[in-house]
């Protein structure tokens, strides 16, 4: 579930900003509702979220806050490996 950088940048925005709807999402983060349905889907069947319905809106929330200690982590490596890669394409002297 946290491998998906965009799962990650919802998760992130969740906990930043706290309970959103799939509109709010989507303007955040500049994504098609379809592709944040789907991510707040998956993320809702892994527990990650919860989901409040109020009238013809879904509101969702990170249901445990320590997941953003495996998202720092997670994330943590993604840029390790990204510089590792930075690093290692510098080295060649194209």
């Amino acid at each position: 579930m946290l491998s998906d950088p965009t799962r990650l940048r919802i998760i992130q925005l969740l906990l930043d900003q706290g309970e959103m709807n799939v509109g709010d999402v989507v303007t955040r983060l500049g994504l098609s509702q379809a592709n944040v349905s789907k991510h707040l889907r998956q993320l809702l069947d892994a527990g990650i979220v919860t989901r409040r319905s109020e009238g013809t809106s879904a509101y969702y929330s990170v249901q445990d806050t320590t997941v953003m200690q495996l998202c720092d982590l997670v994330c943590d490596r993604l840029r390790e490996q990204k510089l590792e890669e930075v690093r290692a394409f510098s080295s060649l002297g194209i």
